[in-house]
């Protein structure tokens, strides 16, 4: 092993996760206030977002979701291109509010960088790249620490679908046995297991929407990361 994939909210960014969605679609639609409904807004960002989570064509996840938008909002839908643009670099910044501090993962991510390993983004690319680079930073680190990092723009599907994790592997030219997908949803995260890749659930933030019994090949909340990856080898 050599690679660690970091799924981003509730896991390299600590974060309460109904704050988050709160706080994002309130700045969302008090951006968007003037040319759109609050309601209207967020039940079109729901459905386009659904879209992009069904799809498994090759289309990227920006084509897919602004597809599926236009057919709602109609020929104006350059001026909301450019507003989500702004969006992202102004009241988006508010969501920060939601995002917890633990030093045991920013530690986690030193030791592993000073051992050597690649380290992934590996964050269900439902945003535009600009609000991941955002929320990397406010975990405590820069997107150059990071060989790979999924996005809105570049990627072609979603999780929790296999061909998310095959295209990241294709992309960053490792194979499954080389791999750790680190991650807190058990649905979007472990299933990477399908292809080979070992997975490690942190059980900090923990989403799991059925009753079906978790299979990771190993599990802890983030002081149990940290010492798990201290025990990894040096592989420089």
């Amino acid at each position: 092993m050599n690679t660690i994939l970091f799924d981003l909210d509730g896991t390299l960014l600590p974060m309460d996760m109904k704050l988050f969605e709160k706080i994002y679609f309130s700045e969302l639609c008090s951006f968007f206030k003037d040319i759109l409904p609050p309601e209207k807004l967020t039940e079109y960002v729901w459905k386009s977002t659904a879209a992009m989570v069904k799809n498994t064509e090759l289309k990227t996840n920006e084509e897919v979701f602004f597809e599926d938008f236009t057919k709602n909002v109609g020929e104006n839908i350059e001026s909301f291109l450019e507003r989500f643009n702004s969006f992202y670099d102004t009241n988006f910044q508010k969501v920060k509010e939601s995002v917890k501090d633990v030093p045991a993962i920013r530690e986690s991510v030193r030791i592993l960088k000073s051992k050597g390993y690649d380290m992934v983004i590996a964050t269900n690319p439902l945003f535009p790249r600009k609000a991941i680079y955002h929320r990397i930073r406010w975990a405590g680190f820069e997107p150059e620490e990071f060989i790979y990092v999924s996005s809105f723009e570049q990627n072609h599907y979603c999780k929790p679908q296999v061909y998310y994790y095959r295209e990241v592997l294709e992309q960053i030219d490792k194979k499954p046995e080389e791999c750790l997908m680190v991650g807190n949803d058990v649905q979007e995260d472990l299933i990477a297991s399908k292809l080979g890749i070992k997975t490690y659930l942190i059980t900090n933030n923990l989403l799991h929407r059925c009753d079906e019994e978790i299979q990771s090949d190993f599990m802890g909340d983030y002081d149990d990361f940290l010492n798990f990856v201290k025990e990894l080898p040096n592989i420089k």
